[in-house]
């Protein structure tokens, strides 16, 4: 199975730093966004990438990219530990450029000549999750007893309108899809059960969104109609994530995100204990 990270966008709310730097690379402590997902992709067994960019992101290509230079100068001068901190993975990255911000639509639909018959999931490194097992291998387990599309969802108590919402129904053991709503008021929402980024899609949903596109008429376009297409036919389910969730997309969560991580880390709690007490001596 293919993972898909999706990171083609401007970063508008991190203006003026992603002006050069993609929000994917962004830090978390010591690592950037991306590296999370990585992580997620290669314990569930996922070997190959496609990462849809854009232009502004070639940072990204560096970074994964093997540097050969720096490796031997660490080796050479009795830095191993550095030289492996920046060891390649073993993974195979494929680079798509979205060449215009037409919406996610657009963006999966250059995954078309790519992927065939098979699964695949997308992921945005917005969402971070931190849970053993990881997102991605929770996903591939499901979608191994099921065969059908999942998304990962949360519950939510407050800003339902930044998400997309489900209208779940439960059969069982199983949270089926009936449709889902982008970005809906809190008097219309059909629950508090929100998307997040990531998902299981069949090779379907490609086909969905070709036939939706033909009939597009200008704007962004957008997978929304495509999923519940799919859901109509029962072919969707939901998948309640377990675990830390670190949302990075707004600046607050994202700095609120960066503590939470913190607090999961032994020399991060100690960085929070001495914050704090720095903090309580001012007052």
């Amino acid at each position: 199975m293919k993972g898909v990270i999706v990171a083609a966008g401007y970063g508008s709310r991190f203006l003026p730093i992603t002006k050069t730097i993609p929000k994917e690379m962004l830090p978390i402590y010591d690592r950037p966004a991306i590296d999370f997902i990585l992580d997620e992709f290669e314990e569930a067994g996922i070997k190959d990438v496609i990462i849809i960019t854009s232009r502004r992101k070639k940072v990204l290509e560096d970074y994964l990219d093997r540097e050969i230079e720096l490796e031997d100068f660490f080796n050479k001068n009795g830095k191993e530990k550095y030289a492996e901190l920046i060891k390649p993975r073993n993974m195979n990255f494929y680079f798509v450029r979205q060449k215009e911000m037409k919406g996610t639509g657009d963006a999966l639909l250059l995954l078309k000549s790519i992927i065939s018959e098979e699964a695949f999931i997308v992921a945005y490194p917005d969402d971070l999750v931190l849970s053993s097992p990881g997102l991605s291998k929770r996903l591939i387990d499901e979608y191994g007893k099921t065969g059908k599309s999942i998304l990962a969802v949360r519950k939510e108590i407050e800003n339902l309108s930044r998400y997309g919402v489900i209208k779940p129904r439960k059969e069982k053991d199983v949270i089926y899809v009936e449709k889902i709503v982008e970005k809906p008021s809190i008097e219309s929402a059909p629950s508090n059960f929100v998307s997040i980024g990531r998902y299981l899609f069949t090779s379907e949903l490609l086909l969905l969104l070709e036939e939706d596109y033909k009939n597009h008429k200008e704007g962004e376009f957008y997978h929304i109609n495509a999923i519940n297409r799919l859901a109509k036919d029962n072919k969707v389910i939901a998948l309640e994530i377990e675990g830390t969730m670190l949302d990075t997309g707004e600046l607050e969560s994202y700095t609120l995100s960066v503590l939470n991580y913190l607090n999961t880390r032994k020399d991060g709690k100690k960085i929070l204990e001495k914050f704090i007490d720095n903090f309580k001596k001012s007052l």
